[in-house]
């Protein structure tokens, strides 16, 4: 197989060959009456568009939108701009095409973290965890989740909503957690079990083998109520825990967006569920704010306004 291509290598007159991930896809006709598909394809690195205008009906048999794909093909410029023409595509998985190169991390935006490594950090988090209940409670969910914690997404569209950043997005919290937990009186047990348990809904919330978006649970239910029946569930199967830790833990849950206004059933009501609702919402805007950099393409001191906060946002350094 050819050496594969990111998005942003593309360039006028080459042919290249890669894994992408096929964004739209829409089956339309030219002037003359013909038909041709005409794509959206996007890799970590960037977006384009692509054009299929020969064995049509073959090739839109072969993958549907949403998915992976193996892709060859020639970059023109169109507009100005670089426009694929692809030659031959089908859906890629890491069954038929790992062993060429197909790793599904690098057809969308991921973690700048090792998924594996942040995995273990937070599991030595959890075995060094004094009460034997919440210990077991966290072991047991974060154990059954294995496979979904290693690559979701935090959210769908706001923050950390790339691979693995569920799992980055509860990581930092866990890390600012520990730092301030001797600052207050709480439960440090109690505000780490918190902390890895307040999101776990949105394991069930959001489908996200690579585009992300919610399930028909996710729209009709939510993640707090999902997460809070997933902690129940696992807490009925741990032969006497506690019922009040029980009801602190689900307390949490159900009070970590902080505000009624915020779709939270509860606000909340002891220092450990507030400074979940806090840590949470510190890390997921300093998230948006790292997202606003890294999109904008103002040139001067500020950025432009057109991200989450609607200002803008003084850059980090002065233009050269």
């Amino acid at each position: 197989m050819k050496r594969l291509t990111a998005i942003e290598k593309f360039k006028e007159g080459t042919s290249i060959q890669g894994f992408y991930l096929c964004v739209e896809k829409h089956l339309r006709h030219t002037r003359s009456g013909d038909l041709y598909l005409d794509l959206e394809l996007r890799d970590k690195t960037g977006r384009i568009s692509a054009k299929i205008w020969d064995k049509v009906s073959d090739l839109n048999n072969l993958f549907e939108p949403g998915d992976a794909v193996a892709v060859s093909g020639d970059v023109e410029s169109f507009m100005d701009r670089p426009q694929l023409i692809v030659r031959k595509i089908r859906r890629a998985t890491v069954q038929n095409y790992g062993r060429y190169g197909f790793d599904p991390a690098k057809v969308v935006p991921s973690s700048r973290l090792d998924p594996k490594k942040m995995w273990q950090e937070v599991e030595g988090v959890i075995g060094r965890m004094r009460n034997k209940y919440l210990k077991k409670l966290v072991g047991l969910i974060y154990k059954k989740n294995k496979k979904k914690l290693l690559v979701h997404p935090a959210s769908v569209k706001m923050h950390h909503n790339f691979r693995s950043g569920y799992l980055e997005h509860i990581l930092t919290m866990v890390r600012i957690a520990r730092k301030i937990a001797s600052l207050y009186r709480v439960d440090t047990d109690l505000l780490l079990a918190g902390v890895m348990l307040h999101d776990i809904g949105k394991l069930e919330e959001i489908d996200s083998e690579y585009e992300a978006d919610y399930t028909a649970a996710g729209h009709l239910i939510g993640h707090i109520v999902i997460g809070r029946d997933m902690v129940r569930e696992t807490i009925n199967k741990i032969r006497d825990f506690p019922e009040d830790l029980g009801q602190k833990v689900e307390h949490i849950i159900l009070a970590h967006q902080g505000r009624y206004e915020w779709q939270s059933p509860k606000n909340p009501a002891f220092r450990e569920a507030l400074l979940v609702h806090l840590i949470d919402h510190m890390d997921a805007k300093m998230n948006l704010m790292d997202i606003a950099y890294s999109e904008d393409q103002e040139q001067g001191l500020f950025t432009n306004r057109h991200n989450y906060f609607r200002i803008p946002l003084l850059k980090d350094n002065e233009p050269e």
